[in-house]
């Protein structure tokens, strides 16, 4: 059964109903003040598993937060973690970006570099080439081949 909290709740009263919220419940808000304070308490006090709710007036969620521990070590080997995937999420945004501002990204040799659009391939050594500082993030396939260490390179070799 879900906790509805009253408008008024203390926040001592939204950590009692936080600790009390079974796995299929939810403690649920009618305003805006109290959804955030929900929120911020379920953070602060460091409660996993909890779904928050606020409610319009007809008692419908409209927006709806569930904690969870961040597991560092994604358990399914060597897939990506949920905070990773975000971050490659808001690499393609930028890329996005890229695209509609007329900048292509060239991966030159074991560079990358970012170029008007409308560059020519056969002119990617020009002058107005920018090389992008990918702090070790970015490696060319080149590199990798012939990085003794490289797995790729076991794999060719």
């Amino acid at each position: 059964m879900d906790i509805i909290l009253d408008n008024d709740a203390s926040y001592e009263q939204v950590v009692e109903a936080l600790k009390r919220c079974g796995a299929e419940e939810a403690v649920c808000c009618r305003t805006e003040a109290l959804f955030g304070l929900a929120k911020s308490a379920l953070v602060r006090e460091k409660i996993a598993g909890v779904t928050i709710q606020l409610l319009d007036a007809d008692g419908y969620a409209i927006r709806q937060v569930t904690s969870r521990r961040r597991d560092e070590n994604a358990s399914q080997g060597d897939a990506l973690n949920d905070r990773q995937v975000a971050v490659v999420k808001a690499l393609e945004k930028v890329l996005a970006y890229c695209r509609k501002e007329g900048v292509q990204l060239v991966g030159y040799s074991d560079e990358l570099v970012a170029l008007p659009a409308h560059v020519k391939p056969e002119d990617i050594a020009t002058a107005s080439a920018r090389d992008i500082d990918t702090r070790g993030v970015y490696r060319g396939a080149e590199a990798l081949m012939f990085d003794p260490g490289s797995d790729l390179c076991k794999v060719l070799g």
